[in-house]
């Protein structure tokens, strides 16, 4: 009988801000109901004498405590029949620590300081200055090494393991996206009842957040609705932003000039894009509140028919046609054969057509030193997040229980229109996968949204803008990142919401450079400089 646990932490306010939703991020993940709890989860690929490879009757369950973010109020418990049945499955006692997405990188930092971490904790941002020293001094296990030794783990992508590394070591293994993930969503019966086209420019776009605001786009006789729904990100996780300014020419996050890198905000095309934004605050054609609005509810205006559009992952399309489907249901007024939300790559400036990639990876899973003391425990915790790559195991945390939370229509998942259930005992869980080398789950019927997302993802490749410095740590990021990080992002939300001007923003970017910035910039360039040479 499963040992009584503990509570879930205390949710936190939500006072801070992504990917690849995976509720925005999570993606439509994977799992399945069939016969694989024959071993034990401590049995990777080549197991080593008897330590890890014994049979799941004749072996303890492993005790996993596990910190995750999640972007709903409500979140699936510890003895809920999903994480029951995951337990049975990988020979495991779980302990859910859920934090809200929105004050993530908050609780994360806290809890790296206070020395009491769990068996797993996701990291959401590999360069994070606090997960880089800690990881160089030792606190967590370094991967490198041992993922060839599991099934699934040791097909890992090698650029995204690149892209994962401190210092060329994986202190984490990487929880892998598609590249060319973000995009636009948009309510379409919107855009029908306004009488416009999908919008191919940047001024279109504007065309359709103001058509969204003042053109009564749900026909119900009020001024009640607004372009488009923006939240505060935290982490690594991209914001609207962070794709709207690449319409306009700006770099993601360092350009290259002249052959030297240049911080993006030092481009005068990252500025034209502060004032894009500063120009749909001041028509209030974004929600007001974008600054401190909580990412768990991101999708919440779209849905009730408040808001038209979010710019993020465009797999969010689908959820959120999903979710529209089953209210209008709930009221007798849904059409099951019509899509009531639509995708799309981006929109046209100057510069062609331009997309945010991700790094192929959101985030990652690390295991602390301090609560895995020994190898043969981390071999046991490691072959548990191979044993969540299986295809039925990736169902089973992204979809549920068959008969209860999804049926099936041949090999395609029909969801329960059980949203509340859903929240309360599924989603949420498939932050622990990790996709390696795929989502090779069941996955729910593939309508013609689900195909032309994935179509788009892949078509999205060609016109992904990457980051330069994307391998690069920086000592004096580690040292100085997230004050760095502060100014730049109180400036603009400042500038964006009229409690600065034009010149307190730039001061606010000469701020940066004096403390601590030019340093950053510098010490960039040098890697940058000696990776070409090594090319």
């Amino acid at each position: 009988m499963r040992q009584r646990k503990l509570k879930s932490w205390t949710i936190l306010a939500a006072s801070a801000v992504a990917l690849a939703s995976l509720a925005g991020c999570g993606g439509d993940n994977s799992n399945s109901n069939s016969n694989s709890n024959s071993e034990s989860a401590a049995s990777p690929k080549a197991s080593p004498s008897g330590s890890a490879g014994q049979k799941a009757g004749t072996e303890k369950p492993l005790d996993l405590s596990i910190m995750l973010p999640i972007f709903k109020t409500n979140y699936p418990k510890d003895d809920g029949p999903v994480t029951t049945e995951i337990e049975k499955r990988t020979n495991t006692n779980i302990h859910l620590e859920w934090v809200p997405n929105a004050s993530y990188a908050d609780k994360f930092n806290i809890t790296l300081a206070s020395g009491k971490l769990p068996t797993i904790i996701y990291v959401p941002d590999v360069k994070n200055p606090s997960f880089v020293n800690a990881a160089k001094n030792g606190a967590f296990w370094d991967l490198t090494g041992y993922l060839k030794d599991y099934e699934y783990l040791s097909q890992a992508n090698e650029v995204i393991l690149n892209n994962s590394t401190v210092e060329g070591k994986n202190y984490g293994i990487y929880r892998g996206r598609a590249l060319g993930r973000n995009g636009i969503n948009y309510r379409k019966d919107w855009l029908e009842a306004v009488g416009m086209q999908p919008p191919k420019t940047i001024d279109d776009f504007y065309n359709m957040l103001k058509a969204f605001k003042e053109k009564d786009p749900d026909k119900n006789g009020k001024d009640d609705t607004y372009g488009m729904v923006l939240v505060k990100w935290t982490g690594q996780w991209a914001s609207g932003f962070d794709t709207i300014k690449l319409w306009f020419g700006a770099p993601n996050k360092w350009g290259v000039v002249d052959g030297k890198l240049v911080p993006e905000h030092q481009t005068k095309e990252y500025l034209e894009a502060l004032k894009f934004m500063k120009k749909l605050y001041e028509e209030k054609l974004i929600n007001q509140d974008f600054a401190v609005f909580d990412s768990a509810k991101w999708n919440d205006p779209v849905v009730n028919n408040q808001a038209g559009v979010i710019v993020d992952v465009t797999d969010n399309a689908a959820r959120l046609d999903d979710k529209i489907h089953a209210a209008l249901a709930l009221e007798g007024k849904d059409n099951p054969d019509v899509h009531y939300v639509d995708n799309m790559i981006g929109v046209i400036g100057d510069h062609g057509l331009r997309a945010l990639p991700t790094s192929g990876f959101a985030g990652m899973l690390a295991i602390p030193k301090s609560t895995v003391k020994t190898e043969e425990e981390l071999k046991r915790v490691l072959a548990f997040i191979d044993r969540m790559n299986q295809p039925e195991l990736q169902t089973l945390a992204g979809y549920g229980i068959e008969g209860k939370h999804y049926t099936l229509d041949g090999s395609d998942i029909v969801q329960s229109k059980d949203t509340a259930l859903l929240e309360s005992e599924v989603e949420g869980l498939n932050q622990m996968l990790t996709f390696i080398p795929a989502d090779q789950g069941l996955k729910v019927k593939q309508t013609p949204l689900r195909l032309q997302t994935t179509k788009i993802q892949k078509e999205a490749e060609q016109y992904i803008v990457p980051n330069p410095a994307e391998p690069f740590i920086s000592t004096v990021y580690s040292q100085k990142g997230q004050q760095l990080d502060n100014i730049i992002n109180d400036a603009r939300i400042k500038f964006i919401v009229g409690q600065t001007d034009e010149a307190g923003l730039l001061s606010a970017f000469e701020t940066w450079k004096k403390s601590g910035g030019d340093d950053l910039t510098k010490e960039m360039n040098e890697l940058y400089a000696a990776a070409n040479n090594k090319g």
